[in-house]
């Protein structure tokens, strides 16, 4: 919806209400406070659902998925996991390590299951893209880029199946503007072996030495 079809439809919403609350289209000093209100709750109805819409878009710009380098993960064993994260054309998100201070990285969180632990993270450097709404180029995340998380399973791990949640933070933006930061969730499932367990190699394509990080 544009700003004119905004406008208009905030002047007919405001000027039904006043009608309603003030029949003689003025608003007198005892009515002050209510036109006031109704006022705010006009401005209310229509930046409401725009702002909704904008998260709802933020959150589509990135789509993660999830790989782990082994399977199963024998405790004691140190194994990886990649999320590699697709980004809408038009569209680029800050590097974990941003060229300005003020931009908002990209950061992946996890939530561990005990047992399980982050040893490093490994983010891609990202590329250099000049913008219209910069007057710098800034370092960024465009088309698809891979973060890798080396995990540890240490000898308390619980066996069996075990499931990492993530969450992926990011802004994204396109040539003119930015949308609001956002998050959204991931998931990686694996399983547990014991320690004298085969380890057994997944997913090679994603942890070949030659893999890029940023594709």
């Amino acid at each position: 919806m544009n700003r004119t079809s905004n406008a208009g439809i905030f002047l007919k919403r405001l000027g039904s209400r006043a009608a309603f609350s003030a029949p003689n289209g003025a608003c007198s000093t005892p009515k002050l406070a209510a036109c006031f209100l109704v006022l705010t709750l006009a401005v209310l109805e229509i930046s409401a659902p725009a702002q909704d819409i904008a998260i709802a878009r933020a959150a589509s710009v990135l789509q993660p998925q999830t790989y782990v380098s082994l399977q199963p993960v024998p405790r004691g064993h140190a194994f990886e996991i990649a999320v590699v994260a697709k980004v809408t054309p038009g569209f680029h998100v800050n590097a974990h390590e941003p060229s300005e201070e003020y931009l908002i990285p990209t950061k992946i969180t996890a939530d561990l299951p005990a047992g399980i632990s982050i040893v490093e993270t490994d983010y891609p450097r990202g590329v250099m893209r000049a913008f219209r709404f910069s007057k710098t180029p800034l370092r960024v995340y465009e088309t698809s880029f891979t973060v890798r998380m080396k995990m540890r399973a240490g000898n308390t791990a619980a066996l069996g199946h075990q499931k990492i949640n993530l969450t992926v933070g990011y802004q994204a933006c396109n040539q003119d503007s930015c949308l609001p930061p956002t998050k959204v969730p991931a998931e990686v499932e694996f399983d547990v072996a014991p320690v004298d367990a085969p380890a057994r190699p997944a997913n090679a394509d994603i942890f070949s030495p030659k893999s890029p990080i940023q594709h």
